[in-house]
């Protein structure tokens, strides 16, 4: 069996300017750290040989001395460019791909592993290859020259070290905004600029709210709710939003003028286990509940609109993205031969496919002509979502694994404990979609979860 992904990234630079960088394969380790170093053995042509070493310790011994040289099989300047990896039993092709676009380049990278090695294969080398692809991309931007005009919009991320987070970065920093992450712990693996701030107060961070020109902000702050649901735990939740979101808040009020933009992160778990409701932006939010509802609602009360020109409290489902936790584990257990429904199997599964996510949060930063948000509340989900037993059945196809049984709520309570995790997470649900949406001229690029899974999951085809 084969297994192909990809991933796509638009880069505002002309073809010409990013195959500068693509198309010398020397170059590959300065823009994907995952790659230590590249050596051709003649000029990059059809039929030249070289040789790669990925970025780990044994993985690199391992290389070094058994890994065979790759051939380019395809060359079209400017346009694509493919690599040949003989592996035991095997292959790997890696493909990259430019379209022209308007204002810049679609560049698409391919991975495919075939052979009865190829699941092994993958396990050995993707992850050095295509993890942080969005990252990667964002690198090969700026070696190929792409620098935010004067005139680009400044966009403060806090909590932009975290997987969405970085997410939103890599893909403004690839289309030209100026882009600076708030963060408690400064990451060197990312490649943006970083300001440090604690997250309560106001401190010497506030002056990037202060920069000319036109400055945009995106609070994704906030403790990971992957946690025990213990009264600590849930006070932690709170406390790192709402205070967050109150200095973020604080800050703002030191401008002379409100901020141009203001993307304020909240998520539809407010409405906790809203059952059979189909909870839409106007849907009133339940009272009296202890976790996500009394998380983000008083999250949400902590931001003042009058400190943006433009706002959205972005209401954002289950993210569906390779990197983040909420796929992995899934796909995991799926793997794992527990792939069956979730306690009674019908509880709803509200999500969105990540890039349909970027494009909402473009959108309200006023980054596409196209879509116009209007100020509110705003629910980032599909319009379609599924429940638990249907989730699970289309991830078992996807991942071709055989029907498998139930898991219990008693088994799933204790696997909770041991992973330190929330039972809640997969015995609750909701019904969450946008009646906003459909009339601000935005379409979902991925609207069934059939078509968001084939997209993010390895694709298995017959073998060579």
């Amino acid at each position: 069996m084969a297994g192909t992904t990809k991933y796509t990234q638009f880069i505002a630079l002309p073809p010409e300017s990013v195959w500068a960088v693509l198309g010398d394969l020397t170059q590959w380790p300065e823009w994907n750290p995952g790659v230590r170093a590249v050596r051709m053995h003649g000029p990059v042509a059809v039929g030249a040989t070289g040789d790669y070493v990925p970025n780990g310790k044994l993985s690199a011994r391992v290389h070094e001395r058994f890994g065979a040289p790759f051939t380019v099989t395809t060359l079209v300047p400017e346009r694509e460019l493919t690599i040949e990896q003989p592996e035991p039993a095997g292959s790997m092709v890696l493909t990259w791909r430019l379209e022209p676009r308007a204002g810049g380049t679609e560049v698409t990278q391919e991975l495919r592993f075939s052979g009865v090695s190829a699941a092994a294969m993958r396990a050995a080398a993707g992850p050095f290859i295509e993890t942080g692809a969005r990252v990667n991309f964002s690198r090969l931007a700026r070696l190929a020259g792409l620098v935010p005009a004067d005139d680009a919009l400044n966009v403060v991320i806090a909590g932009g070290t975290g997987a969405l987070g970085v997410q939103i970065a890599a893909d403004l920093t690839c289309r030209g905004p100026r882009v600076t992450l708030l963060t408690r712990r400064r990451n060197p693996g990312i490649p943006f600029r970083q300001t440090e701030w604690d997250g309560r107060s106001v401190g010497a961070w506030a002056a990037e709210l202060r920069e000319p020109g036109r400055i945009a902000v995106v609070n994704l702050a906030g403790k990971l709710v992957d946690c025990r649901p213990t009264e600590r735990n849930i006070a932690e939740l709170r406390s790192s939003r709402v205070d967050s979101t109150t200095a973020l808040v604080a800050a703002a009020r030191t401008r002379d003028t409100p901020v141009d933009y203001w993307v304020q992160a909240s998520t539809t778990a407010i409405w906790s286990d809203a059952g059979e409701t189909r909870c839409t932006e106007t849907t009133p939010v339940p009272e009296g509940l202890p976790q996500m509802t009394g998380v983000a609602e008083p999250w949400e009360q902590a931001f003042d609109p009058a400190q943006a020109a433009h706002w959205t409290i972005l209401r954002t489902s289950i993210v569906l993205d390779p990197d983040a936790p909420a796929l992995k584990r899934l796909s995991q257990l799926t793997k794992a031969g527990l792939g069956g429904r979730v306690g009674p199997g019908d509880q709803w599964f509200s999500w969105i496919h990540i890039e349909d996510w970027l494009r909402i949060v473009r959108a309200c930063l006023g980054l596409d002509p196209e879509v116009s948000i209007p100020d509110g509340i705003l629910v980032a989900a599909t319009e379609n979502p599924v429940r638990n037993a249907e989730l699970m059945a289309t991830l078992r196809r996807i991942l071709h694994r055989p029907a498998a049984p139930p898991t219990p709520k008693a088994i799933l309570s204790v696997g909770a404990v041991v992973l330190r995790s929330d039972p809640a997470l997969g015995l609750t649900g909701r019904h969450a979609t946008s009646e906003v949406l459909p009339k601000t001229g935005f379409t979902f690029q991925y609207p069934t979860l059939d078509e968001a899974l084939t997209d993010l999951l390895p694709a298995r085809l017959p073998a060579n």
